[in-house]
């Protein structure tokens, strides 16, 4: 698997797959780990994470350094995901132990309650947008928890995977309790079949999680999908317009737009629609394109090439059907692996920009009327990942974030991912939790207990 620097073209490593024999001797390995780390007190698992969080701060210009040399993020906001990551192992090293209490439950018995127990190998399947931390948001709760974790990671960021391997090492962690595996996609069926994987996880396309889902079905293995999203951003006649242009900006804008939880699809009521299509032009005519290693550049490269061809198609699929486009829609002319930031508007339910979620720096601008359009407007994708409303009027924002179907739903805020609020989706953006409570919870045993003697 070769790896290229996505801005440069130039080639970082060639890594070589693992075979067949070496993923069962790498399971073997895991399976006899779990049995011991099953009974390690949630003490010492718990001194473990926080020394991960120490470990990532100490080294975060160089982890951020390689993040961005694998897939493109700039470098500022390279610092920042290694810096949540860090936050994320303190409040699982605080807050986990607590977490996983029995839960006393009144009954006839003597003793009766809910315990939460480790179920064994757990495989995740993980994307390269924010390389770090979508693998530590689910790791560090489930390693916690008392499972091991196995990595089929993205093949763009193999050095990465392989740099998480060795931190946990690092950390004074047992052998064998994180592990990477370096194949292919179409191999995972034969890890997530092993006796040994109780669980699989996967944050992807909706074609991949339902290949996924299928496997896991298939062989009775509990799953989490995280698939993605076409996020609104509904703005009210009363909010204000310069805070939240500037946070729908940030939202979409941010990883060159190669986010599944940001802000994808602005419905602003038609009084603020046409200031905030000039608003919107004029923030996104100042971001500064360039080289993801300048600490002044906003907007990166994208990850792949092909990634940048299908937004492209896309775009120019949706113009033939009537899109208007305000500003960008084509490549960088100083470097076309930099997708300039987009804007369209005339948008119908039909288009590729309405109906698919568009991954990279593309937003589009729908006017509504009433209330009950907008959120027809919200609701009317086949994902549910976030979404956000931005108005003063408290009353409507407490109505209506119960009528928009998202896993997440934020007002006056944009939409994020924070450790101590779950995270995940309905709809086709999948099912199943990560972070806080419900994410350390995932992958474990709920167990009943009665006990009358």
């Amino acid at each position: 698997m070769l790896q290229t620097n996505p801005f440069t073209g130039k080639s970082i490593k060639n890594y070589e797959e693992h075979s067949d024999q070496d993923v069962v001797s790498i399971l073997d390995f895991q399976d006899h780990a779990y049995h011991k780390w099953k009974l390690t007190a949630l003490e010492e698992r718990s001194q473990l994470i926080a020394q991960i969080g120490k470990t990532l701060m100490e080294e975060q210009e160089s982890l951020a350094q390689l993040i961005t040399a694998e897939m493109g993020k700039p470098i500022t906001e390279s610092r920042a995901e290694i810096a949540k990551c860090s936050w994320l192992c303190e409040y699982y090293a605080e807050n986990g132990a607590e977490m996983l209490d029995n839960i006393t439950v009144k009954t006839e018995a003597r003793s009766s309650y809910v315990s939460f127990e480790p179920m064994g190998i757990i495989f995740a399947i993980m994307p390269w947008n924010f390389p770090f931390w979508q693998v530590l948001r689910f790791a560090v709760p489930t390693i916690l928890a008392g499972n091991v974790v196995l990595l089929k990671h993205a093949p763009n960021v193999i050095g990465t995977s392989f740099k998480i391997e060795e931190m946990f090492r690092k950390a004074g962690f047992p052998e064998h309790i994180f592990r990477s595996v370096l194949i292919q996609a179409d191999r995972s069926e034969m890890i997530i079949k092993h006796k040994s994987v109780r669980g699989v996880t996967i944050t992807g396309s909706g074609k991949a999680g339902s290949a996924v889902a299928s496997l896991a079905g298939k062989y009775l293995k509990k799953c989490v999908l995280e698939l993605g999203g076409s996020d609104p951003l509904i703005v009210f006649e009363d909010a204000g317009l310069a805070s939240c242009c500037q946070a729908a900006t940030n939202s979409r804008m941010i990883n060159a737009g190669q986010v599944c939880i940001a802000a994808k699809r602005f419905i602003v009521h038609e009084s603020l629609f046409q200031a905030f299509v000039d608003e919107q032009k004029k923030a996104l005519g100042a971001l500064i394109l360039g080289d993801p290693k300048l600490p002044e550049t906003q907007i990166g490269p994208m990850a792949r090439p092909d990634l940048a061809e299908q937004l492209q198609k896309q775009i120019d699929d949706s113009i033939s059907m009537g899109a208007k486009l305000i500003c960008g829609g084509t490549p960088w002319k100083e470097n076309p692996a930099v997708f300039q930031p987009s804007l369209m508007i005339d948008i119908q339910s039909n288009m590729p920009v309405y109906k698919e979620e568009t991954f990279g720096p593309v937003a589009v601008v729908i006017p509504f009327k009433t209330e009950e359009e907008a959120i027809q407007l919200a609701n009317d994708t086949p994902f549910g990942l976030g979404a956000s409303i931005w108005t003063n009027d408290n009353e409507r924002a407490r109505r209506l974030v119960k009528a928009v179907e998202a896993g997440a739903v934020f007002v006056n805020s944009i939409t994020k991912s924070d450790p101590r609020l779950p995270f995940g989706g309905t709809k086709n953006s999948g099912f199943g939790r990560e972070l806080s409570f419900y994410g350390i919870t995932e992958f474990t045993n709920i167990k009943t207990n009665w006990i009358q003697a």
